[in-house]
């Protein structure tokens, strides 16, 4: 059945570019659309603009709620709570300082996060707990607790990947 929803705009398509062609250009089949078009080819030509128009967007529309990625971006993993926790925090407390392409973040006081290599979980979290590398540019503990583990668990998922 998808199949066919996939094909019938195309083959509808191909029908009308076909009549355009042998009609002599836009200008003459419209003319031959209004002149000398019978009672079928009216009717035909109807159901095609109403099948194109109307009944193809709501089939579209309709079968979205059923599709793989539907109500976010694609290739995007579902949405974990903590992650957009995290995501969250990130913005709130982080993004002034450092870049990250994933939140559109562009500080310029602290390293991009994309391009310091890999970020796991627990190299983020010494990170906030030492104050970044120790060199007195990021306050040790800005977070705490599940805060802390919940940025570090977005960083882990995103630093890196929105290339």
């Amino acid at each position: 059945m998808n199949l066919v929803l996939f094909l019938v705009p195309f083959v509808l398509a191909g029908i009308g570019v076909l009549f355009i062609a042998f009609s002599g250009g836009p200008s003459k089949a419209r003319e031959a659309y209004l002149t000398r078009g019978n009672r079928g080819f009216r009717i035909a030509m109807l159901g095609i603009y109403v099948g194109l128009g109307i009944v193809l967007p709501l089939v579209i529309i309709a079968a979205r709620g059923e599709a793989i990625g539907a109500g976010r971006l694609a290739g995007t993993p579902p949405a974990n709570p903590s992650i957009e926790r995290g995501k969250t925090l990130f913005r709130q407390t982080c993004a002034s300082c450092h870049s990250l392409a994933a939140v559109n973040a562009r500080g310029n006081t602290g390293p991009s996060l994309d391009d310091i290599g890999e970020l796991t979980p627990d190299r983020v979290l010494a990170a906030i707990e030492n104050g970044g590398t120790d060199q007195g540019l990021m306050p040790k503990r800005l977070l705490e607790g599940e805060n802390a583990q919940a940025v570090a668990d977005y960083l882990a998922s995103a630093a890196g990947k929105s290339r």
